[in-house]
């Protein structure tokens, strides 16, 4: 046990003490949420700077009448289609936008002529505009007052509630625990594939330089192999603490230091602001979504979030991670690794798809049951099930059999480990790892 505390603190200090980690570790939590920033300023200033787009309309039917907005200029043009289209050519226009005479039961035809491929967003905009109008020419054919149409439109809020056995209510936020869960199992998905990717490169790196040849001279292969994994996980859960730690600090201290209120916030104390009527103002901010995403944030269990996001993260690091050091200890070169890699981070990609098919659409199926049971997929599954707080007992089982499942693994990675370490020039397939696995001491 010494010997792998020994190999686990080289393999540690090694990796943390290169500049890379100090880099990717302190501009990472700068860099992300700057790049985020400079977008959103980009996609502001050009919004900003765009000016209204002109569309040149050609209305046979003489019946839709579009209107100006903020976004679109219409010009209402005559003549024919042909003539219509020459004109356009020979101007600066957006599109020329081709309205024949239709069916008000059966609207068909109507065409958007434009030189270059237009954004999705402007035709998005645009079909609304025309269906907006479409549907005022019908309130108009049925005598239908658009404001009496309009009192008769319900808004529902459904609000959930969860009920405990003994009878204690609970909100609950369907989209932020959607959101919770999304992250955690995304977190999980890169960091057990990054890191175990690390394992791997690492044995080979040292399989090709002939450093393993004078480490295995003091020490068991076993040792070394877990040393390394332990020694890598260790790194990996310390980047991911500073990582935390300054994100949250620096986004508190830059609120503070500003004196900056969300958007949100800001937007509902203009809000309560201009309404003079105190029953008025308790109402609005009783019904305010915002605030209910506000309290669904506060009562997050954070430590039991964190505690078991960490559980699942060494768990699903160590198991996947003898896998990937057996693979490295078996090739010369990475390229040799690709054939193998595959098999390897297949349960990972399937519960990736998982996590967004079955256990965030629905987290008490059976699907998702049984994918944050098993082992080779539950890393990811069951973080993802974690904000809807999931039986106790099916939390236990899953994390007994992914200590079983990393056991599992260790076993097998090791009786490979022990062989490939030190075999060279070897062409490896399957066949020549099962022989190394069933091969005696």
């Amino acid at each position: 046990m010494n010997k792998i505390w020994l190999i686990m603190q080289r393999e540690f200090l090694n990796r943390v003490q290169k500049k890379s980690f100090l880099i990717a570790t302190i501009l990472v939590p700068l860099i992300f949420p700057a790049v985020i920033g400079l977008m959103v300023l980009i996609f502001v200033k050009q919004e900003q700077s765009a000016g209204k787009t002109i569309v040149e309309v050609l209305d046979e039917s003489g019946r839709m009448n579009l209107e100006d907005n903020d976004k679109f200029d219409f010009i209402s043009i005559q003549g024919n289609l042909d003539q219509a289209k020459t004109a356009y050519m020979h101007t600066n226009d957006f599109a020329l936008l081709y309205i024949p005479s239709f069916e008000l039961n059966q609207p068909e035809g109507m065409t958007l002529y434009t030189r270059e491929n237009p954004s999705i967003r402007k035709i998005d905009d645009l079909e609304s505009i025309l269906e907006k109008r479409l549907q005022d020419l019908k309130l108009e054919q049925f005598n239908i007052d658009k404001e009496t149409l309009k009192s008769l439109r319900a808004s529902i809020s459904l609000k959930s509630v969860n009920l405990s056995d003994t009878g204690e209510e609970k909100d609950s936020n369907t989209g932020m625990l959607y959101i919770l869960g999304f992250v955690l199992g995304v977190l999980i998905y890169m960091f057990v594939l990054i890191y175990g990717m690390q394992i791997m490169l690492g044995v080979i790196e040292e399989k090709t330089s002939k450093i393993v040849e004078v480490i295995v001279s003091s020490v068991k292969p076993f040792q070394l192999m877990m040393g390394k994994i332990l020694g890598i996980a260790s790194v990996g859960l310390l980047q991911f603490s500073i990582w935390a730690v300054l994100i949250s600090v620096l986004s508190t201290a830059t609120l503070n230091f500003f004196d900056l209120k969300m958007p949100q916030q800001q937007a509902m104390e203009q809000v309560m602001n201009q309404v003079n009527d105190p029953e008025m103002a308790e109402a609005m901010q009783q019904n305010n979504q915002v605030f209910e995403v506000l309290k669904s944030v506060n009562e997050i269990p954070y430590l039991y979030i964190v505690f078991n996001f960490a559980f699942y993260f060494l768990g699903g690091y160590l198991l996947y991670g003898a896998l990937f050091a057996a693979v490295g200890s078996a090739v010369d070169s990475q390229q040799e690794a690709q054939q193998f890699t595959f098999p390897i981070t297949l349960p990972l990609i399937i519960a990736y798809f998982g996590l967004f098919m079955f256990i965030l659409n629905d987290p008490n199926s059976t699907a998702s049951f049984w994918f944050s049971i098993i082992p080779f997929t539950s890393p990811v599954a069951m973080v993802g099930r974690l904000g809807y707080d999931p039986p106790l007992w099916q939390l236990i089982l899953s994390q007994v059999l992914l200590v079983g499942g990393f056991i599992f693994t260790t076993w097998i990675a090791g009786r490979i480990y022990r062989v490939g370490i030190l075999m060279h020039g070897t062409k490896v397939n399957y066949k020549v790892l099962a022989k190394w696995f069933m091969m005696k001491n």
